[in-house]
């Protein structure tokens, strides 16, 4: 399996969780919610829903709607097909959630994981944006590395351009650090107006994100961190 197909099984799976859809809804949901899919195509969505069948974690069901089928057949088309994810398909999904190896911390797999956030335990999803902000880390010093040997030789507009890579890839790590910062924060214990303590569980439902969030913030998925 490529990665590429991977990670589109993953998004399928995580959407399929929350309720059944059509190949249709399936591509929209993909193109709208996760932006990293806007290039995908149904010649690529439905051999995947295929292997998914296959692998027993989609079965697929007739449109509910019977006027539906009998427009689809008087039409001389197929009545849509609706995919819902198995018991077996949940529990893939599940293990995939906890992974955190390096793929995770990757462009496009990350922006993935982030879009399915909600449904992944703190633990894991600190380990990912720490690893993601490692990642990062790393590229910055290669490209202001290499930005100092080829300075001299470039134009002022290539020179510009690759300090707007540098300035994308900063503006990331000061999100990734704002948000891991919220989930440590988290974990802490608030006070009670009886002065107990009890765990603060409001940041486990949310994620852990901040409560007020700059809008010029990069989207995990923008081309230009890439």
């Amino acid at each position: 399996m490529s990665r590429r197909s991977g990670i589109l099984e993953f998004a399928v799976l995580g959407l399929l969780r929350e309720s059944p859809m059509h190949g249709y809804e399936l591509r929209k949901r993909l193109n709208t919610s996760l932006g990293v899919f806007r290039a995908f195509s149904y010649g690529t969505l439905y051999p995947c829903l295929k292997t998914l069948v296959a692998s027993g974690w989609l079965i697929e069901e007739p449109g509910s709607a019977p006027e539906d089928a009998l427009a689809a057949s008087l039409a001389g088309r197929r009545a849509k097909i609706v995919y819902r994810l198995t018991a077996d398909g949940k529990e893939h999904f599940e293990e995939l959630l906890s992974h955190t190896g390096p793929d995770s911390w990757e462009d496009e797999h990350f922006a993935a994981r982030f879009a399915f956030f909600g449904q992944t335990e703190r633990e894991v999803r600190m380990r990912v944006l720490e690893g993601r902000r490692s990642r990062l880390e790393e590229r910055l010093e290669k490209m202001s590395a290499s930005l100092t040997r080829t300075r001299e030789r470039l134009d002022d507009y290539t020179l510009e351009l690759q300090r707007h890579g540098m300035e994308s890839v900063e503006r990331e790590v000061r999100w990734l650090n704002e948000l891991i910062e919220s989930e440590r924060a988290g974990r802490d214990k608030r006070s009670t107006p009886d002065g107990s303590t009890q765990q603060d569980t409001t940041s486990e439902e949310t994620g852990g994100l901040p409560r007020h969030r700059d809008p010029s913030r990069p989207d995990p998925s923008d081309d230009t961190t890439k």
